[in-house]
C-alpha cells in the first residue's frame, strides 16, 4: 500500500511539473515520436535525465526513444542515422565528442528533422539545454573559498580532477579556480587532470598526482564520478580527511548524497538537476516541432549545496531519491551565462 501510494504521489508531483513548466505547451501540437541519443545511459546522470524525458513525455503523450552510444561517437553517428531513417519528429543528443555531431546536425537538417543537443553545444546547432558550466562551478568556488577560510586556514591547494574533451567540462573547473579566488586570492592549482569523467581514469590519474605530489586540500571534480575518484584516490594513499574539502558537480544519482552524509569532507556538491534537464529537453523539442523559435542556449538552474543543504531539493528514503520540484522551480537560471565555450577560444 505505501508503495502504491508512493507511486500515486510521483505520478501527481510529475503531472503538476508538467502543468508548471509547460503552460505554453498546451496549444502546440505533439510530436509523436523523439529520439534520444545519449552518450552514456549507464552514468546516473544520464539515467535521471532520461526519466525525466520519458516521464514528461509520457504526461504529453510523446513516445520517447532513447539509444545509447556508450561514449563510442561512431555508435552515435549510427543511432542518430537509425532515428534520422525511422523518422522520429524530433532528435534530442548528448554529444560524445562535438566535432563527431556536425554532420548529423546536417543529416537531420536535409531530413527536416529539428534537433535539441543536451549538455554540450555543436557548431551549427539550434539550441541547446544546460546548465551554465562556468557559472555552475564558479558559484561552487565561492562556496568553496569561504569554507577554506573558516575550516582550512584560509588556505587553498586545489587537485583539479577535469575533462579536457568538452569544452563544458573545462568551463566548470575554469570557473571554479575563479571563483575560488575571490574569495582566496592566492589559492593555487596544485594538479589539473584529466579524469576522462569515469571513476576509474579518475582514481588514477589522481593516486599518480598525489604520489608526485599529495601537497593539496582542495579536490574539486568537475562531475560525482570524478570527486569521487580523487577521494579514493586520497583515502588509499593513507591520508586523513581532516583538513581535506572535497567539492562535486552534478548531483548526478545517490553518490554524492551517500558521500556527503558517510564522507568527512565531502561537504559541497553543484547541483545540476538532471531530472529537470530531462524535462526542459522535451519541452524544447516541442517548441522546435512546432517551429517556434528558441534561445540558442535554454539554460537549466543549477546550485552549490553545503552539507545537508541537498535536502532543500531532494527527498531519500535509503534506497530512492525523489526531487522536490517545487524547491527547484524556485531557482532562478541567470539569462546570460558568465562565460561560454565561445570564451575559452580568446
Amino acid at each position: 500500500m505505501r508503495t502504491t501510494v508512493k507511486l500515486l504521489a510521483t505520478t501527481a508531483a510529475l503531472a503538476t511539473l508538467a502543468l508548471t513548466l509547460s503552460p505554453t505547451l498546451a496549444a502546440d501540437v505533439m510530436p509523436k515520436k523523439i529520439g534520444y541519443v545519449t552518450n552514456y545511459a549507464t552514468h546516473e546522470w544520464y539515467q535521471n535525465v532520461i526519466k525525466g524525458m520519458k516521464a514528461h513525455g509520457k504526461e504529453l503523450g510523446i513516445d520517447v526513444e532513447v539509444q545509447d552510444a556508450n561514449l563510442d561517437i561512431a555508435k552515435q553517428v549510427a543511432a542518430a542515422e537509425d532515428f534520422i531513417a525511422k523518422g522520429v519528429d524530433v532528435l534530442i543528443i548528448t554529444p560524445v565528442n562535438e566535432e563527431g555531431v556536425v554532420p548529423l546536425l546536417r543529416k537531420a537538417k536535409a531530413a527536416n528533422i529539428p534537433v535539441v543537443l543536451e549538455g554540450n553545444p555543436v557548431k551549427g546547432m539550434t539550441t541547446m539545454v544546460a546548465i551554465c558550466d562556468y557559472d555552475t562551478g564558479y558559484h561552487a568556488g565561492e562556496v568553496a573559498g569561504n569554507f577554506a577560510k573558516d575550516k582550512l586556514g584560509g588556505k587553498a591547494k586545489v587537485m583539479n580532477v577535469g575533462l579536457k574533451l568538452l569544452t563544458a567540462t573545462q568551463l566548470r573547473s575554469q570557473g571554479f579556480m575563479d571563483g575560488l579566488h575571490t574569495i582566496i586570492p592566492d589559492a593555487t592549482l596544485v594538479h589539473d587532470l584529466d579524469g576522462g569523467g569515469n571513476p576509474d581514469r579518475a582514481l588514477e590519474v589522481s593516486s599518480a598526482a598525489l604520489a608526485q605530489n599529495g601537497d593539496i586540500n582542495i579536490i574539486y571534480g568537475i562531475n560525482d564520478s570524478s570527486s569521487l575518484g580523487g577521494l579514493q584516490a586520497w583515502k588509499a594513499a593513507g591520508k586523513s580527511q581532516d583538513g581535506l574539502l572535497v567539492v562535486g558537480t552534478g548531483g548526478e544519482g545517490l553518490a554524492f548524497i551517500n558521500a556527503i552524509e558517510k564522507e568527512p569532507s565531502y561537504r559541497i556538491e553543484a547541483a545540476m538537476f538532471p531530472e529537470k534537464n530531462g524535462f526542459t529537453a522535451i519541452d524544447a523539442a516541442v517548441k522546435l516541432f512546432n517551429k517556434v523559435e528558441v534561445p540558442a542556449h535554454i539554460v537549466s538552474p543549477t546550485s552549490p549545496m553545503l552539507g545537508d543543504e541537498w535536502k532543500k531539493f531532494y527527498d531519500y528514503d535509503g534506497a530512492a531519491r525523489a526531487i522536490k520540484w517545487d524547491a527547484v522551480n524556485a531557482l532562478k537560471a541567470p539569462d546570460k551565462c558568465m562565460k561560454t565555450a565561445a570564451d575559452l577560444k580568446k
